[in-house]
């Protein structure tokens, strides 16, 4: 890595740490998150490992996945945080977002995501039938599909799946039709009300493509977001998915093949 990109990936892990800082752990939300975050559990890693691509070419030789661990994921709203400051997403919109799911002893499942999780889940329900059995929290973002669905049918090729398997939008061609919002079968894009184009999660790849972990992973305080490369065997991804967990993807007979993995997915998640 030459001199210039390291300068340019140094600044932008300090710049992220203070944002992160700022406005994710400020306020209410800082006494929530100190009671149930381990000692240790903020450093998290922030850049890449054995990213080669650099500014402006595309990422050769890799294969990335997204895996979510449920089993750790407290529904803090973090993510969600980053992900709305980095890409000023507007109020009521979201590219990712968090669902809490609640089952009672009567077998009853209860499933919301008030303001998409941004607020993380304090206030309790009061609609619950039975008594409280179990609770837990599922990120959803786009799936990046081996197949999407959403490139099929875009009739001006806005949407597209680039060389090295990230699926985006290129908003200056999108005529805002909505074809590939109907097709996603994940429900994760949106008419973007402001840019009246399709809008979505693009796992950062702007970021990505600096050597940089995607925003959301990046300040998960417990690391229930993890990102890496399939085709380096020592990766974090490469291990969970090939070690015997109980790893699923949502959806798998719509024949996607999504790229987004979860660890520990319950029957009940929809």
């Amino acid at each position: 890595m030459d001199a210039r990109l390291r300068r340019e990936i140094e600044e932008e892990i300090r710049r992220d740490r203070r944002a992160f800082i700022k406005k994710v752990l400020g306020g209410a939300l800082a006494g929530s998150l100190l009671l149930v975050i381990p000692a240790g559990a903020l450093e998290v890693p922030e850049q890449l490992p054995g990213l080669r691509g650099q500014k402006g070419d595309f990422i050769t030789g890799h294969k990335y996945a997204f895996v979510v661990d449920i089993t750790r994921c407290i529904g803090c709203g973090s993510c969600c945080v980053a992900d709305k400051n980095e890409y000023q997403v507007p109020d009521g919109y979201y590219r990712t977002w968090v669902e809490r799911y609640i089952i009672d002893d009567l077998d009853n499942v209860y499933v919301d995501s008030p303001n998409g999780g941004l607020d993380g889940y304090q206030k309790p329900r009061t609609d619950i039938k039975g008594k409280v059995r179990d609770t837990f929290f599922v990120p959803k973002l786009c799936n990046m599909c081996e197949h999407p669905s959403c490139v099929q049918v875009c009739p001006v090729g806005a949407t597209f799946q680039t060389r090295d398997g990230f699926v985006l939008i290129d908003y200056k061609r999108c005529v805002g039709c909505a074809y590939c919002i109907q097709a996603c079968p994940y429900s994760v894009r949106f008419l973007n009300p402001k840019t009246k184009t399709a809008d979505k999660c693009t796992w950062c790849y702007h970021r990505v493509r600096r050597g940089l972990l995607p925003a959301c992973v990046n300040v998960c305080p417990v690391q229930a977001r993890k990102f890496g490369d399939l085709a380096d065997k020592n990766s974090e991804v490469y291990k969970l998915l090939h070690e015997p967990h109980v790893i699923s993807v949502l959806k798998p007979d719509m024949g996607n093949k999504p790229s987004l993995h979860y660890l520990g997915l319950r029957r009940e998640v929809v």
